[in-house]
């Protein structure tokens, strides 16, 4: 009678995107999670640099998994407008 699948999420928690201009010798990607931590909030996990080659990282705390999606969306909005694509 109830369908027991997971729902499908509203907000992501994971978002990829990359940009390669082959005339600038440009391919990078820019790779947001948001994951729980230990004290009951949550994290955005930022990771960037160019395919093929390890990354960077940076971890930025948040009180809560709300404000985590809010700031994993607004800075996705900003690097679509930079010239990043799924």
């Amino acid at each position: 009678m109830f369908d027991t699948a997971p729902q499908q999420e509203v907000f992501p928690l994971e978002v990829q995107l990359k940009r390669i201009d082959p005339a600038c010798n440009m391919k990078r990607f820019y790779r947001m999670t948001v994951q729980p931590d230990l004290f009951g909030g949550s994290c955005l996990i930022r990771e960037w640099g160019r395919i093929g080659r390890p990354g960077q990282m940076l971890i930025e705390p948040h009180p809560d998994e709300r404000q985590a999606i809010n700031s994993l969306l607004k800075l996705a909005q900003v690097k679509r407008r930079r010239g990043y694509g799924p």
